[in-house]
């Protein structure tokens, strides 16, 4: 991915917190000779030698499930807030643009199987039913539900690389900046104030 020097966050830990919160993304791998994409959730795990991976499922009628085959390169793309910037919010003429936060993983896949498999479903079935008035647990479905499974693919993605992109108008002077987000606040709609929040942020670090 592309990205100017003042718009990459190589924080590391402010990037894979962005990850736990933002795991829907996209799996993007080779499939018969044409580039496939899954968008599924990918949570961010620790594998048994404690190095950072992604863990996440496909089905298996999908056909790119078929061409998934151990150590190779995957490509995973995660988006957060994004918003449209108008020109004339600037003091001087300029082009308009976009801000956003993308996350771009790349690694190598295994596939999981059993026990492995059954546990990164139980992890992901407890992070988002712990909100839940009635959380659903794994542990208490039945037999018959659980063979469900089956119809699943399972994988976790070794990282070998990280590359963030947080386009935050961090190029922009403080007027300009101020002016921005005074003018995405009074859109009112959640991607511009999310937007805002993540300016701010940018602007006090």
């Amino acid at each position: 991915m592309f990205i100017p020097n003042h718009y990459k966050n190589e924080n590391i830990e402010e990037v894979k917190d962005f990850l736990s919160k933002n795991s829907f993304g996209i799996l993007i791998s080779q499939a018969d000779g044409r580039i496939s994409g899954t968008h599924i959730p990918m949570e961010l795990d620790k594998d048994e030698h404690g190095e950072d991976v992604l863990v996440g499922h496909i089905a298996r009628a999908n056909p790119q499930s078929e061409n998934l085959k151990n150590d190779e390169e995957i490509l995973a793309i995660f988006n957060g807030p994004h918003s449209y910037i108008s020109s004339s919010w600037y003091q001087k003429e300029d082009v308009p643009t976009w801000n956003y936060i993308a996350v771009h993983v790349y690694g190598k896949i295994k596939i999981i199987e059993g026990e492995e498999l059954l546990e990164s479903l139980r992890k992901l079935v407890d992070k988002y039913e712990k909100n839940s008035k009635n959380p659903v647990s794994v542990d208490e479905m039945s037999s018959r539900t659980l063979k469900q499974i089956n119809g699943i693919v399972g994988f976790s993605i070794k990282i070998s690389e990280i590359q963030a992109a947080y386009k935050l108008s961090q190029s922009k002077k403080t007027l300009d900046h101020d002016n921005i987000t005074s003018e995405l606040e009074k859109n009112g709609d959640s991607k511009s104030k999310n937007i805002v929040l993540e300016m701010n942020k940018t602007r006090r670090s």
